[in-house]
């Protein structure tokens, strides 16, 4: 068993207590703390500090993509698309070290996490 410091321990308490709506606004979290990143070292000028949120970023939304149910409810299949593009636009972002895009990532981004933030709390108060 491997020691964990104490914010490693409180991740994977966190982790391993939170709901499935609770796991989505977490990965969310973590993609948009990615983008941010991202946008702000290309905003210092310092492109190479970029790419490795990017890459991060590029991966949840693909595991957000393929963990997504298309015939779960009405929207899933636009949502799917919407990974995909984001994906794309992502990649772009990465390979070209384009600020425009990466900005254009951040804003989607956000808007996805608060929405899916919004609605996990919807959830939380009807079960409550």
């Amino acid at each position: 068993m491997t020691n964990l410091n104490p914010r490693e321990t409180y991740l994977a308490a966190s982790v391993s207590t939170a709901s499935p709506s609770q796991l989505l606004v977490m990965l969310y979290e973590r993609l948009v703390l990615d983008v941010e990143r991202a946008v702000d070292a290309l905003r210092r000028g310092e492109p190479s500090q970029a790419h490795q949120p990017l890459l991060h970023a590029q991966e949840i939304v693909l595991e957000l993509n393929a963990s997504l149910d298309v015939d779960a409810w009405e929207g899933a299949k636009g949502l799917a698309s919407l990974y995909d593009y984001l994906h794309s636009e992502l990649v772009k972002a990465n390979m070209a070290k384009d600020l425009k895009v990466a900005e254009f990532c951040l804003h989607t981004v956000t808007v996805l996490r608060d929405t899916w933030r919004e609605a996990a709390g919807s959830l939380l108060a009807e079960t409550a």
